[in-house]
C-alpha cells in the first residue's frame, strides 16, 4: 500500500518513450484494469509513467483491502477516495479497525458512484459515517455493517432516506439496532433482496412483518438469534415473500410447526432452511431433484428429526444414507425412514442404518437393489424394527420348446 501513502518510494527510472511507443496508453490502462491492489502497486514502481497509469482512477473501480487490514489507516482511505473519485464502485474494508467515521465521510463526498461498501468489523464506525453516505451515495446497492457495534437506528433511518436502491443490508451483531431501524429500512428501501440481522436481540415481530409488507422481493433472510420472533412474523414473510430462497432462524426458540407449514405452502423456491434443531418431521416425497447433499445437511442441522420421507427421491444413494446415519438425528431420534422407490440404494444402505438404534419402521417398496439377506441382517441388529418391502416377481425366461404358458409368473402369484 506504499503508493497510496505520502512519501512513497520514488519509482525506478526506465525510458518511458519505449513503453509509450510500443503500447498506447489506452491499451496499458486496459491491461492494468485486470490487476489486484498489490499488483497495481508493484507496477506503479516500474517507472514514473507506469506510476501515473497504475494510479489512474479507472483502475480502481473495485478495491478489496481485507488482506491489508492491519496496515490500513484513515489517511489511506482518504487518499484512495481522492484518487478514485467517481470511478470507485466497490470497496471492502472488512476488518480495518483503524478506519474511522471521518474517512468514510471523505469517501462519500468524493466517490458518489459507490455501489458496494463492506465495513464489517470496522469498530470505529459510527452513525456520523453513514449520514454522508445517505447524502451523496444514492447509487449504493449493498452495505455491510456487521459487528459495527456503535451503529444505531439513526444509520438505518439515514440509509432509508437517501439510498432507495439498497438491495443488500447486513447489520448482524449491531446490538443497538431495534425494530424502529428495520422498519425504516423496509419503508424506504423496497428493493431489498438480502437482509441479515443475526444476533440483533431487539429485532422482533414488528420489524420482520415490516420487511414482509414493504420488501416482497426478499430472497435471503438471516434472523439467527433474533429470539423474540414468533410464527406470526415468519409466516408473514412466507406469505408475502414468495421468492424466498434462504432463511436462517437458528436459535429462534419461539417458532413452531406453523412456521414450517407456512414455508411449505408459499415458498416453493426455498432451498436453504438453516439449523432447524427442533424439526421432527420432513416429507420430501417425489422431490425428484433432492440429492445426498440434502441428507448431509439434515444430519448436521436437524438433530431432533424423527420421521423422514424420501419416497421417489430417485437421486438418493447409499452415500447419502451413510451421512444421515452418521449424524446426531439418526442415532438419537430417527424412528421412521421411508425409502420406497429409491432405485439407487443398495444393501449398503441397510448396513449404514444398523447404528440407528431407535429406528422402528423402514419402507423399502420397489427398492430393487435391496436383498432379503440384507433385511435379515438389519433385523438381527434391530429386532423390533418393522420392514415394509416388496420384491417384484422375477419374469421367467422365455421357453424355447413346448407350448406357451397360459399365465405369466405375476398372474400365477395373483
Amino acid at each position: 500500500m506504499c503508493l497510496l501513502r505520502a512519501g512513497h518510494r520514488k519509482p525506478t527510472s526506465i525510458p518511458e518513450d519505449e513503453i509509450s511507443k510500443k503500447l498506447p496508453k489506452e491499451i496499458l490502462l486496459r491491461i492494468l484494469s485486470y490487476l489486484d491492489v498489490t499488483s497495481l502497486c508493484r507496477c506503479g514502481q516500474v517507472s514514473r509513467y507506469w506510476n501515473i497509469l497504475a494510479l489512474d482512477g479507472s483502475n480502481w473501480q473495485k478495491i478489496n483491502l481485507f488482506d491489508f487490514q492491519r496496515d490500513i489507516e484513515g489517511p489511506v482511505i482518504e487518499n484512495i477516495s481522492l484518487r478514485c473519485g467517481g470511478f470507485l464502485k466497490y470497496l471492502c474494508l472488512r476488518g480495518c479497525q483503524s478506519v474511522g467515521s471521518q474517512s468514510i465521510r471523505t469517501l462519500a463526498q468524493y466517490c458518489h458512484n459507490i455501489e458496494h461498501l463492506d465495513l464489517a468489523e470496522c469498530k470505529k464506525i459510527t452513525d456520523v459515517a453513514i449520514q454522508p453516505l445517505s447524502k451523496y451515495c444514492a447509487k449504493l446497492t449493498a452495505i455491510n455493517l456487521e459487528s459495527c457495534s456503535q451503529i444505531t437506528d439513526c444509520s438505518l433511518k439515514a440509509l432509508s432516506d437517501g439510498c432507495p436502491n439498497l438491495a443488500e443490508i447486513n447489520v448482524s451483531w449491531c446490538n443497538l439496532i431495534t425494530e424502529n431501524g428495520v422498519e425504516a429500512i423496509a419503508r424506504g428501501c423496497h428493493k431489498v433482496k438480502k437482509f441479515s440481522s443475526k444476533g440483533c436481540k431487539q429485532v422482533n415481530d414488528r420489524a420482520v412483518i415490516a420487511l414482509a409488507l414493504f420488501c416482497p422481493n426478499i430472497e435471503v433472510l438471516n434472523l439467527h438469534s433474533c429470539d423474540s420472533i414468533t410464527d406470526a412474523s415468519v409466516s408473514k414473510i412466507a406469505e408475502k415473500c414468495i421468492n424466498l430462497k434462504q432463511l436462517c432462524v437458528s436459535k429462534c426458540c419461539e417458532l413452531t410447526d406453523q412456521t414450517l407449514i407456512a414455508l411449505a405452502t408459499y415458498n416453493h423456491y426455498l432451498n436453504t432452511l438453516e439449523n432447524c434443531k427442533f424439526l421432527e418431521r420432513m416429507d420430501l416425497e417425489e422431490c425428484s431433484l433432492i440429492t445426498d447433499a440434502t441428507l448431509s445437511n439434515l444430519a448436521v442441522g436437524c438433530p431432533s428429526l424423527e420421521k423422514l420421507t424420501l419416497s421417489h427421491c430417485e437421486l438418493i444413494t447409499d452415500e447419502g444414507i451413510r451421512q444421515l446415519a452418521a449424524g446426531g438425528c439418526a442415532a438419537e431420534s430417527l424412528s421412521v425412514l421411508e425409502l420406497d422407490n429409491c432405485p439407487l440404494i443398495t444393501d449398503a444402505t441397510l448396513e449404514h442404518l444398523i447404528s440407528c438404534h431407535n429406528l422402528q419402521r423402514i419402507e423399502l417398496y420397489d427398492c430393487q437393489l435391496i436383498s432379503r439377506n440384507a433385511i435379515r441382517r438389519l433385523r438381527n441388529h434391530l429386532p423390533n424394527i418393522k420392514v415394509h418391502a416388496y420384491f417384484a416377481p422375477v419374469t421367467p425366461p422365455p421357453t424355447t420348446n413346448g407350448p406357451r404358458p397360459r399365465y405369466c409368473r405375476c398372474c400365477e402369484i395373483l
